[in-house]
């Protein structure tokens, strides 16, 4: 049984549970879409807001950034399926250009679910491994394979020239082995998904190719490579910076060598996930966003196995 389908049995999961394993939720609540909102991020750019785990009452999915420019509207992720009149509406509020290009991060029904409702003639982006991981997905099967991504890349991709330039990196396996990391050049900002989701331990899925322990390897590459960006929009938690990026990879760097620490001293995961605690040096950081999501027992099970074998 895989990983997706067990955290679909838990308690509490919910709509995250099922878009993750690539079960389209039902529609959103009045409450939720009251909830979702658009913020000004700088100049041409804005998002509309998605939830954390933990706010399952109110979640809409991942972070979907808007970005305006001379001939037409980019957005990156689209929420659990159901959300596009609310993006579409929200949009709107801000400016009357068509919707002409999707980007999605990467696989995940929380930010791949509305794509459908955006049609397929319009551009269609992802990292080729992303594409294949859409591909085994139903809502792209059968007919619907129409609406699988119509352009990829492999390592980059630059889109558009100028103020409205946008540029696609992918360095590795982290989250999924597909993540994009979106950056709008001339405002110097970028989206990364969920590759960084919230200011606690990830969400690793490696039925989709994620790893624990190259997660890290693959966010200092990011923080080597990258130039000039000073704002971060996550996968779900609000805006946070360049500095809280690096926090975040050297959290799951200390997580890495935690479980290989405890592999050594020949402790089994049961046991490592027991003693686990956040530092005290990673304030505001918490070991899961959901209790049944992402925390000790699914990172340290698949670090264990990782490591293992080396």
């Amino acid at each position: 049984m895989t990983r997706a389908v067990v955290l679909g049995t838990l308690v509490g999961v919910g709509a995250l549970s099922l878009a993750v394993s690539g079960q389209a939720p039902a529609g959103p609540s009045a409450k939720a879409v009251a909830a979702t909102k658009i913020e000004k991020v700088k100049d041409n750019l804005y998002i509309i807001t998605g939830s954390s785990a933990a706010d399952m009452d109110v979640f809409s999915g991942g972070n979907t950034a808007v970005f305006i420019t001379d001939t037409g509207v980019t957005i990156v992720d689209t929420k659990l399926a159901g959300w596009g009149p609310t993006i579409l509406d929200r949009v709107k509020s801000v400016t009357n250009k068509p919707i002409t290009r999707v980007i999605n991060t990467h696989t995940h029904g929380d930010h791949t679910g509305s794509n459908e409702f955006f049609g397929a003639s319009i551009e269609r982006v992802v990292q080729e491994n992303t594409k294949t991981n859409m591909a085994r997905m139903d809502e792209f099967k059968g007919a619907k394979a129409a609406l699988l991504p119509n352009r990829t890349y492999k390592d980059k991709l630059t889109l558009g020239a100028g103020k409205d330039q946008i540029d696609l990196y992918h360095f590795g396996p982290g989250h999924t082995n597909g993540d994009t990391f979106v950056v709008f050049t001339a405002l110097r900002t970028m989206h990364v998904g969920d590759m960084f989701a919230w200011k606690a331990l990830p969400y690793i899925d490696p039925d989709n190719g994620g790893t624990v322990v190259g997660h890290p390897q693959t966010l200092t590459r990011v923080l080597d490579s990258v130039k000039n960006v000073d704002t971060i929009i996550n996968g779900h938690i609000p805006l946070s910076t360049w500095n809280d990026l690096r926090e975040f990879r050297d959290f799951n760097a200390d997580l890495v060598a935690y479980a290989e620490r405890s592999l050594k001293a020949g402790k089994s995961v049961a046991q490592a996930v027991k003693e686990y605690t956040v530092p005290a040096r990673f304030k505001g950081y918490t070991p899961s966003a959901n209790p049944a999501f992402g925390g000790p027992q699914p990172n340290l099970e698949i670090a264990y196995k990782e490591l293992g074998r080396r």
